[in-house]
Parts: C-alpha cells; sequence; structure tokens
C-alpha cells in the first residue's frame, strides 16, 4: 500500500482547517445532521515546579485535585498558556494574587458546551478543547515558532558573548517576535479589526525632545488572542510586556521572552513586584513602549473587571502617557478553556482605540477613572462592567 505523503497531509490540515469554522452562533451546517464527536478525558494534567525550578508535567486523576492550568498546552507552539487564568500581570501594588489553580470540574465542557462552541468536530483533550481549525492553527504555529526560537537562542547568545552591548534595548528579538505574530495571524485569518489605528500613528509621528514619544498601551484582558491582537496595534515598534513569571518555563514562549527583555514578575513575591515597578518605570523613561492588562487576569465572564493599580504607577511615575485599548469579542475566538483559537478572528473581533490620556497632570486615581472610562465606552454592552 502507497503511504500518504507528508505534503499531503499538510494540505488535507490546511483545506479542512480554514473551510472549517463555526458560526458565530457555535454551530456548523453538518451539525444539523452530525450528532458530534465531542469528548472528555478522565484525566487532567498537573503542572509542578520542583526545587531547581524545573517544570515536572504529571497526569492526575480528575476526582482527587483540582487542576492547575499549565503552559503544556503551547510547550510545543509557544503561542501562550492557552487555560491558565492570567496571562499578563500589572505585577505591583496588587493584593496577593490567589492561585490559578480552579477545579477541573468547572473547567472541563461537556459535549453540549464544546459542539456549540466548537462545531461538531470538537473535541476535548486534558490540555484543552481543539477542533479542526485549532488543529490547523496549532500545526502553523509550531512551524513558524520553530524559527523564532532558534533566532531566540542565537541572539541571546549574542547578547552573551557582547555582554548586552549589542542591540541594548533588545529590539531585534522584538522585531522577529512581531513577525512570527502577524505572519500567524494573517495565515490564520485572525488578524483583528483595527478601529482607531490613526491615533497610534499620529501619536508616533509627534516628536518629545526630537524622539519618538513612547506609552503605556493599556486593554481589557478576556482571552489569550488579546495579546497578539494587541501586539498588532502597537505595530513595528519596540515594546515590552508586563507578563506573569510562569510564562518563563514555556518553551519556545519562554526564550522569546527573555530574549526580548519583557518584564515578568512574580505576583506572589513582594520584592519582584517591586523590581517590576522599577524596571517598568526605567523602560518608559528610556522611550520604550509598554504593555499590559491591569485587571492582572482574565475575565470569565467576558466583562471588564476591577483594574489593579500597577501600570498606573508605572507610567504615573514616568511621566508617560497612557493609549486605552478596547479589545472586542477575542473570547470568542479562543473562550477558557481551549488550547488554540477556535475560529479565525477575520470579522469578528475588534480592537478600538482610544486617544491618549495623559499622566502628569492628573494623580494615579484620576488617571485609572479616566482610563478605565475609555476603555468601557468602547465595548459592547456585553463586555461591559456590571455596576
Amino acid at each position: 500500500m502507497k503511504m500518504v505523503s507528508f505534503p499531503f497531509v499538510w494540505i488535507v490540515v490546511l483545506v479542512v482547517g480554514l473551510a472549517y469554522s463555526p458560526s458565530k452562533n457555535g454551530r456548523s451546517p453538518s451539525s444539523y445532521f452530525v450528532d458530534g464527536f465531542a469528548f472528555n478525558t478522565p484525566r487532567s494534567i498537573s503542572n509542578n515546579i520542583d526545587s531547581n525550578g524545573k517544570s515536572q508535567l504529571y497526569f492526575i486523576p480528575k476526582r482527587t485535585i483540582s487542576l492547575t492550568t499549565t503552559p503544556l498546552s503551547v510547550a510545543a507552539s509557544s503561542a501562550a498558556i492557552a487555560n491558565s487564568d492570567d496571562d499578563a500581570a500589572t505585577g505591583t501594588s496588587a493584593k496577593k494574587t490567589t492561585s490559578s489553580t480552579t477545579s477541573y470540574k468547572q473547567e472541563k465542557k461537556t459535549w453540549k458546551q464544546l459542539r456549540k462552541e466548537g462545531g461538531p468536530l470538537a473535541f476535548n483533550t486534558p490540555i484543552g478543547a481543539l477542533n479542526p481549525y485549532a488543529l490547523y492553527y496549532f500545526f502553523v504555529s509550531v512551524a513558524l515558532g520553530i524559527p523564532w526560537v532558534i533566532c531566540c537562542k542565537f541572539l541571546q547568545f549574542l547578547y552573551w558573548i557582547t555582554g548586552n552591548r549589542f542591540d541594548p534595548q533588545r529590539r531585534v528579538p522584538i522585531f522577529i517576535g512581531h513577525c512570527w505574530g502577524m505572519t500567524l495571524m494573517r495565515l490564520t485569518r485572525c488578524y483583528p479589526v483595527i478601529r482607531n489605528r490613526e491615533i497610534v500613528t499620529d501619536f508616533f509621528k509627534k516628536k518629545k525632545d526630537g524622539k519618538e514619544q513612547n506609552a503605556m498601551f493599556i486593554a481589557n484582558h478576556c482571552s489569550w488572542m488579546d495579546i497578539p491582537f494587541l501586539g498588532a496595534t502597537m505595530g513595528w515598534r519596540n515594546y515590552k510586556i508586563v507578563s506573569k513569571k510562569e510564562l518563563g518555563i514555556v518553551p519556545i514562549l519562554g526564550t522569546a521572552i527573555r530574549a526580548g527583555g519583557h518584564i515578568m514578575v512574580d505576583r506572589v513575591d513582594r520584592r519582584s513586584q517591586v523590581r517590576t515597578l522599577k524596571q517598568g518605570i526605567g523602560y518608559l523613561k528610556d522611550g520604550l513602549n509598554l504593555a499590559t492588562f491591569p485587571e492582572g487576569t482574565r475575565s470569565r465572564s467576558g466583562r471588564m473587571m476591577e483594574f489593579k493599580a500597577g501600570a498606573f504607577k508605572m507610567a504615573h511615575k514616568a511621566g508617560a502617557p497612557v493609549i486605552p485599548i478596547s479589545i472586542i469579542n477575542s473570547d470568542k475566538v479562543m473562550p477558557m478553556g481551549w488550547m488554540m483559537a477556535m475560529r479565525p478572528a477575520f470579522g469578528l473581533a475588534e480592537v478600538v482605540v482610544h486617544p491618549p490620556v495623559s499622566s502628569d497632570d492628573k494623580t494615579e486615581e484620576e488617571l485609572v477613572e479616566a482610563v478605565r472610562k475609555s476603555m468601557i465606552d468602547g465595548l459592547p454592552e456585553d463586555q461591559k462592567p456590571l455596576l
């Protein structure tokens, strides 16, 4: 029997992945005559950090312990931690964040929920739910992620042998990472509609002391897709993202974070939070752009939550303006509990950019209030916070 060639498999994955996309109500036409193939697995995966700081992954029975969502969902693709409660953190001045451990019973989705969200071919795994489009997204991200991590490793070596004299602001790895993100979103039709982009363009056209201005970009957070959407909005500039320390153990992504000089904060370590605050202020004063999600965690309901003060402290102390951003429907592209994006974002997800809010003429409380109001104004009713 003649074996199926590898290119043929890729073609099948490409055609099925792009052709299969559940409608906005979560059902595809075939769902009317196909009852569905969704299923759940009896075990979950837990992640443990040993005394040497290395990640140990192991299976645990669902009945004995709750599920700590892990970075394994993107260990190969380096796209993100798909099932983690907290993808980015503001880091400072927040109360000690509770563990991202949630019961597996709450995370596990029923057959009906899976079919409603991802269509009749959706299925669950110990790492997260998948459907044909999500598999296509996974393979594309892996293919693009391999050269990305090779470049990052080479750059890390280059920074080491030059004592960080080469590219001290780590512009090159940011450029390479942005190439990865833009290419992935284009190939998977996940590039969002960006409204008021001219606000960002006009902002950077203005010069301050003969140099390009910089700012703190702040957005609401209800899906991992918010991260590439935010990167697409900032464009081809040198920016750093404030993220949680746990992302550093993710293969590919962790390497890219360290190579790019992004800020990683331990949310339960006060000293780490203080270091994060100082590092963020230093970056802003040096002319770099920062980006973060002030809620400190993804919203499970999709509605905006309360803000933590860390990002606003950075901007206020550095005298940097804040550019508010409202991200719409990213949770419908990649809902909680999915390993990868389950449908294309194009035509569904939107990013709304708001005018910059100056920080040097306001108190921290006034800055938070002004930014929050702008972001709420750009959200649909089902994403606005409940009063």
